[in-house]
């Protein structure tokens, strides 16, 4: 009894609510995180990011393949000097590498943006993956113009070369008031033109290309009765959003790039001690 007891024991150490099973027979190559909403609570001026978010920065630090993450928008409630200051203050002090891909918020003073950040649409390689961050507020949620091009040779160029595709954007552009979608209760549909071009030109770039394709939205998670996260793949395209804000279900997600190439999905809680309170986020399929 006392060998089965010590056992137990170890077990239970082993299983802390802090750690995740991680298959050893998939090696991990890389990990990032994306986090959606980080300014936090509608209304609420926090200084820097969303508490909650920062209260899990020694978690971030302890995870040892991550190398950097991605802020999918409405990272500060205004586009001001303090408040950005406040952000890159924080962002230093995660010490991993962040990008930003710009919420309606995050561009009420567009210039200033641009002067701290640069272009809000771009694209480099990593680890033989492509990431690519857009901007749909440019055209009130449509990718075109100049950027559609820059996207399109971007795919052109390089899509050829990558084992897998992610793409970054604030709004859920998949969402549509008829389509399977419908359901996803978004933070806001400010600025949005009356059709986009999302379904006619952007999502066949990426389904005409037999890599996989990962495409990631922030702009939910902002109130408790809304939707704080959603997962669905069809084809070679998988479609995730995660946000905070609504202090019940706030989340951001970390991606598990494995030494196959394969990926997967880490859903983590913010406003409960173990962090995966939430549970799977493959288990949140849309019917």
């Amino acid at each position: 009894m006392k060998y089965l007891y010590l056992v137990l024991i170890i077990l239970l150490f082993s299983c802390s609510k802090d750690n995740f099973d991680v298959s050893e027979e998939r090696p991990i190559d890389y990990s990032f995180f994306i986090a959606g909403h980080t300014y936090g609570t509608p209304g609420v001026d926090n200084e820097g990011l969303h508490p909650p978010f920062r209260n899990k920065f020694d978690f971030i630090q302890d995870v040892e393949s991550l190398i950097f993450g991605f802020f999918t928008g409405d990272i500060v409630i205004e586009g001001t000097t303090q408040n950005w200051d406040e952000v890159d203050q924080e962002i230093n002090e995660l010490d991993i590498p962040v990008y930003f891909a710009a919420g309606n918020h995050d561009i009420t003073d567009r210039a200033l943006y641009e002067s701290r950040y640069g272009q809000s649409y771009y694209s480099f390689m990593n680890h033989s993956d492509l990431f690519i961050v857009l901007d749909p507020n440019i055209d009130a949620w449509n990718i075109s113009g100049d950027q559609l091009a820059f996207l399109e040779n971007v795919l052109n160029s390089e899509a050829q070369n990558a084992n897998n595709i992610f793409v970054f954007f604030h709004q859920l552009l998949w969402w549509e008031p008829d389509n399977i979608y419908q359901n996803v209760v978004l933070n806001s549909l400010a600025g949005r033109a009356d059709t986009i071009n999302f379904w006619s030109e952007i999502e066949p770039l990426f389904t005409e290309i037999s890599n996989p394709v990962h495409l990631f939205a922030g702009d939910v998670g902002a109130f408790s009765t809304g939707s704080e996260f959603m997962f669905h793949q069809y084809d070679n395209i998988t479609l995730i959003a995660s946000g905070m804000g609504g202090n019940v279900r706030d989340n951001f997600i970390i991606i598990d790039v494995y030494e196959d190439g394969s990926v997967g999905y880490r859903l983590i809680a913010l406003n409960d001690p173990d962090v995966t309170a939430l549970g799977k986020l493959e288990d949140y399929i849309l019917p």
